[in-house]
């Protein structure tokens, strides 16, 4: 029995469970601009994924890919933010009505 695929199944369902709140914390504390912070984090990923083998690699680049789908979706919470749908940082608010 093949128990690999199975596991590369769950590691991607438990991966996109971990990384939707990180964005919506992530979005909530720095806005969108912490982007660049999820591209980095995704080409390491997805470098060490190459540079490894076996099950491992499959999970490294998983993640890889997750953090940089990332990087849409913060861009897409910003606009859920807009909408109302989640909660605004009250301080990054002020701080932005400060800076105007």
């Amino acid at each position: 029995m093949n128990f690999e695929a199975v596991i590369v199944g769950v590691s991607s369902l438990v991966i996109s469970g971990v990384f939707h709140p990180i964005v919506i914390k992530a979005e909530y504390h720095f806005s969108a601009r912490c982007w660049w912070a999820f591209a980095l984090a995704g080409a390491g990923f997805l470098l060490t994924a190459l540079l490894t083998q076996g099950l491992l690699s499959y999970i490294l680049a998983l993640v890889g890919s997750a953090c940089l789908w990332s990087i849409i979706e913060l861009f897409h919470q910003e606009k859920r933010v807009e909408k109302g749908w989640f909660p605004k940082n009250p301080k990054r608010a002020q701080k932005e009505n400060h800076d105007d």
